[in-house]
């Protein structure tokens, strides 16, 4: 059993003993608390907190224990019942909710969830919010209510509905361009509310065409679901067979999106962001950001339009955020193909992923896989240093900062662990806040000089670290 206690929320494996794996009792405890902190730190005349979740098997008993809780601390729920990430976000705000929980855990196997929290504005809270709920967890210091102020329970199952019809209210969203294409596209739900969402959009943007699979909603998850490509040899399969012009992939909550070449190969997940970042730009000029262990690709395609530049900022969906905001981003977001579009809202979506991709080999007029060659071509390899318990993390990293910081053609960027930017290409080394390892990303022109960038830092940091 597992369970990780986070700022970005809670999540485990279903069942074990209290304090050992996401079971009711910790469930209880997290979403009191949750609610806690809600009561203190928010302040809106409403009372009410959306509930929303994937298709997981326990799902519906996860929603039913969050529900009672939240209900028996005395705010009103709005239970939207199976919906996406984004969907459950929006839903705040359109509900103009104090705040909401989404449970998902996001690409882990079916026996996992999670409890995701979000702010009035239907976005992830921060690092000392996210504390501060855990801390009135540890502490247990809740207090339900007495039964004359018990919440209220209404179930409103319209929210994807709504959600769609935002995307296309999207400026930049051609749905006539898209129809006129008369695309043939393939789905991978992975038997999640991507089954619901995704078609429906679809067909909304004119879709006639769509070979969905595994689309049935039932949590038992025909692949691991996770999308990225050794789990996506079904639906590269069937594009070429079926003459597929273009294939999506989602994820169990459907905030990140990848994307398959009509001949089975894959578009890159990195791609996503930095294909749907440059048709914004080409229409609405601005700023980018994405985090540190996402491709320069995106700083490449954003440095061709005039004025507009690339900022990176620390791991985290909420630190990109926060980067976008302060930069006044007209998009961003992570290299797993979550793309943020805030001209809808602030997080990763892959409606808006879909809609905007579409559009833009709409206009296009080229194949899925032509347009990808006309991208800078980066490769990311991705490592790890074992390390023992009792070493310090921070200062080994802080070592090989001083080590690198002496090249001059060097750009160092410690916001989150260390990243080496070479003109070549970057390494980026971070700890594990649950291993005793530092992780160790790299990206260049090719595998095999990304994957050499990183050995030479290993290296080091071995030597350093007397390992």
């Amino acid at each position: 059993m597992t369970l990780i206690k986070s700022i970005s929320g809670i999540r485990g494996t279903i069942g074990g003993k209290s304090g050992e794996g996401l079971n009711p009792l910790d469930i209880v405890k997290f979403t009191a608390a949750y609610a806690t902190w809600n009561r203190v730190n928010v302040s809106k005349p409403t009372n009410k907190i959306v509930v929303g979740r994937d298709a997981r098997v326990s799902g519906e008993m996860v929603s039913d224990i969050v529900i009672g809780t939240l209900v028996g601390m005395g705010f009103d729920v709005v239970n939207i019942g199976l919906a996406t990430t984004p969907t459950t976000e929006l839903a705040v705000v359109m509900e103009d909710a104090c705040g909401g929980l989404i449970l998902t855990a996001s690409h882990n196997p079916k026996q996992w969830n999670a409890l995701k929290l979000l702010n009035e504005k239907g976005e992830f809270l921060d690092k000392k919010e996210g504390n501060e709920v855990l801390k009135i967890a540890e502490e247990e210091s809740f207090t339900f209510v007495e039964v004359d102020g018990l919440g209220h329970v209404e179930s409103k199952t319209d929210y994807t509905d709504r959600h769609v019809q935002a995307v296309l209210g999207l400026k930049l969203v051609d749905v006539e361009a898209i129809r006129k294409a008369k695309f043939k596209v393939a789905v991978d739900a992975v038997n999640s509310v991507g089954g619901i969402a995704i078609p429906k959009l679809l067909s909304a943007l004119g879709v006639e065409n769509v070979l969905l699979l595994n689309g049935e909603p039932t949590g038992h998850f025909s692949h691991n679901p996770e999308p990225i490509p050794q789990n996506l040899g079904e639906i590269s399969a069937v594009m070429s067979r079926e003459g597929a012009d273009v294939g999506f992939v989602v994820d169990p909550d459907v905030d990140r999106l990848a994307i398959i070449n009509e001949d089975g190969s894959m578009f890159g997940e990195e791609y996503t962001l930095v294909s749907v970042a440059d048709y914004v730009l080409r229409h609405t000029p601005g700023n980018t950001a994405s985090n540190l262990s996402s491709s320069r690709a995106l700083r490449d395609v954003t440095r061709r339009y005039a004025g507009c530049e690339y900022y990176a900022a620390a791991v985290g969906e909420v630190n990109v955020v926060t980067k976008m905001k302060e930069k006044n981003c007209v998009i961003g977001g992570e290299g797993n193909g979550g793309v943020i579009y805030p001209a809808l809202h602030y997080g990763r979506d892959a409606l808006v992923g879909v809609a905007l991709f579409l559009t833009l080999l709409a206009k296009s007029g080229m194949k899925t896989s032509d347009l990808r060659r006309t991208y800078p071509k980066y490769c990311i390899s991705k490592n790890r240093i074992d390390l023992t318990p009792a070493m310090d993390v921070d200062a080994l990293l802080s070592a090989v900062r001083e080590k690198y910081s002496s090249n001059k053609d060097y750009e160092i960027n410690d916001i989150d662990g260390v990243k080496i930017d070479m003109p070549e290409g970057w390494v980026h080394l971070r700890k594990s806040n649950t291993e005793p390892i530092i992780r160790v990303y790299s990206e260049a022109e090719t595998e095999e000089k990304a994957d050499e960038f990183a050995q030479g830092v290993i290296a080091e940091v071995k030597k350093i670290a007397g390992l």
